[in-house]
Order: C-alpha cells, then structure tokens, then sequence
C-alpha cells in the first residue's frame, strides 16, 4: 500500500533518472528540450518536420507566432514534471518524454512530450521509454501510467493503440493509460466487424465486446464474458473499443435517441460521447483531419437540460430515449463538412504511423 503518493512519484522519478535508456535533462538545457517540445508541436499540429536543435532563435520564434497559445514556451517547468532525453544505443539523445511530481487520476503517474525524432523512429525507443516509466511506476506501488493525446494526431492515436494502452477518456483530448489492473487485449476484425478480445489467464484470447454497421448505425453487442468481466475492463472496454471503431472509419452513433443523448458521455463511456468529442475536436483543428471517421448526419445533440433531475426519464420506461435504438423517427439531416480525402479504412494496430 502506497503512504505517501508524492514520496512514491519521486522514487519512481529517481528510477527513471538511473535507467540505461533515459537520461534526466540537465540545467542550462531548458531551451533544447523546448525546441524538442516545439518540434513535436508543429509536427502534430501543422504536420511539418523540424530539425529541433538547428532551431535559431528567430525560426523558432516563427513557428510559436503561427502555433499561437499552444506554442507559447512555459517558463518553470521543471518545476512541476521532471524532462527526459530518450538515448539509442549509443548513448545519443534521439527524443524526449516528462513525467509529472504528482499523480494523475488514481494514483498514476503522468507521461507527456513523448517524442522521437524521425530518422529514429522504428526501432521500439518510444515503446522502450514507455515500459521504463511503466516499470518504475509500478516498482513504487503506482499503477502504472497515463498521458494525453489529441484526435487531430492520428499517427499519435494510433501508436498507442498499437501500445496496447486503454482508453479512459476524452474530456478534453483522449486520455490514454497502462493499468495493471487492465489486462492485454486486442482488436481484430472478424466478418466486417469488430472485436475487443482480453488476455485471460485460463482461456486466451476472450471476445466481450463486438461492433459493426447496421446501416448507417452502428450496433455494439456485449458477450457473456463482458458482463462478467471485472469491473475495471468493464469500466474501460467501450471507451477503447470506440476509439478503434472511429479510427477504423466505422459509425459511432446507434440512432437518433442515442445521438440526443451523447452528452451524458462526452468525458468517457458509450461511443456517441466520442462522436460527440470528435466534432468538437475537429472544429478547433488547425488544419483538416485525415480520418476515414465521418460525423453522424443528425442534427448536434443539445446540452444537459437545466432540470436534469425533474426531465431524466427512468432508465427502461416507455419515455427513455435509450430503450429502443433501432427505431428512428426523426428525419436525418444531412451535412457537408468539409473534409480532405480519407485514407482507407484500417484498423489502429495495422502498421501505420
């Protein structure tokens, strides 16, 4: 049992600080890390490649003026996560990844500027990273960790899918974690559809959840083993099979009433607060998405009401929006965003990025 969360993120800190394969940034290079930070900025957001330590002063101030706030470069940050440079085998700095000094949801510890130069990647030194700060988490009682990564990042999203981390939600950006109270798991597609399978001890791979188009809806079907699954899969397995579903371009949305409904999810939980993210997410994009993902053609979905309490039918009464799906009686309303040509559909964990 852990007694002190703040005493247990500094060991685990100090573990990392003494691996192989991290090596602590030292003092005087606050403005390297940044530019390696600003690097994996403009990647991500404007999808254009810098040379972080070539940066002079004057591009690096550019390409923070075109990024606006998300470039702005945070003085004191060493303050609240330690910096690290993440080295190849012979020692040279190849990428970066922080830890936050305190934990993030229960008790884990907080991954962030995960990053790894081009010319390096391929060669398993971000997985490697990762399972270091894996390890020491959970070598100090932590359970494991988390990190943030935002939609409009495809080949981030599905690198970490491709990771095996859980997906646990999408408040602000999708947040993502390794638990070791969450098994290994995999998604395959079977017959056009597909299925989040989890490691188990005494049987292999285990169905429990399994999705694909009815329609233009998308219908989800539990399995026995889901319903018996523990209560920490049980909490997770919609949220990530979800982001699977989005990643490999299949419907998100069940029917109008769910639709309606998909703000009761919009920070975790059934796939239509997910589709509701995402147009949030894509509407404040920089620049166009590339995602076989579509927006469902329905009109947006209204906020809680005001009387919640006084207007939320019982769950399984006539008047219960979610008791029927299949039905549909409103009339679609069609939408045109516009949107740059969708690569093929695949799923998340097919190779790419």
């Amino acid at each position: 049992m852990v007694r002190s969360w703040d005493a247990a993120v500094e060991r685990a800190q100090d573990r990392l600080a003494a691996g192989s394969r991290l090596r602590a940034a030292a003092e005087g290079e606050e403005r390297r890390f940044a530019c390696w930070d600003l690097a994996s900025l403009v990647e991500g957001e404007l999808g254009e490649l810098v040379e972080p330590d070539g940066l002079a002063p004057p591009a690096e101030r550019g390409w923070r003026e075109r990024l606006g706030e998300s470039g702005r470069d945070w003085p004191g940050g060493e303050l609240y996560r330690r910096r690290y440079w993440i080295r190849d085998d012979d020692g040279a700095v190849v990428g970066t990844v922080a830890v936050d000094n305190w934990t993030r949801g229960p008790g884990q510890l907080a991954v962030s500027s995960l990053y790894v130069s081009p010319a390096a990647r391929g060669r398993g030194l971000a997985a490697a990273a990762l399972d270091e700060v894996y390890a020491a988490a959970t070598a100090e009682g932590l359970p494991g960790f988390r990190l943030e990564a935002h939609w409009t990042w495809q080949p981030a999203v599905r690198y970490y899918l491709r990771r095996g981390l859980w997906v646990v939600g999408w408040k602000r950006s999708l947040t993502l974690a390794r638990m070791p109270q969450l098994p290994s798991y995999r998604v395959r597609e079977v017959d056009g559809r597909l299925l989040l399978l989890v490691a188990d001890r005494l049987h292999g791979w285990v169905p429990i959840l399994t999705a694909g188009r009815e329609g233009r809806w998308l219908r989800l079907d539990e399995t026995p083993d889901y319903r018996g699954a523990d209560g920490w899969v049980h909490h997770y397995a919609r949220s990530t099979l979800a982001l699977h579903l989005a990643l490999a371009g299949f419907p998100l949305v069940r029917g109008p009433q769910w639709w309606a409904e998909a703000w009761r999810w919009s920070d975790a939980g059934e796939p239509e607060g997910l589709a509701y993210r995402i147009e949030e997410f894509e509407r404040a994009a920089r620049r166009p998405v590339s995602s076989p993902y579509r927006p469902v053609s329905v009109p947006a979905p209204q906020g809680p009401p005001q009387d919640l309490a006084a207007r939320t039918p019982a769950r399984g009464s006539a008047q219960d929006p979610l008791r029927d799906p299949a039905q549909d009686p409103g009339q679609a309303v069609v939408r045109a965003p516009a949107r740059p040509a969708a690569p093929a559909p695949q799923l998340a964990d097919s190779g790419d990025g």
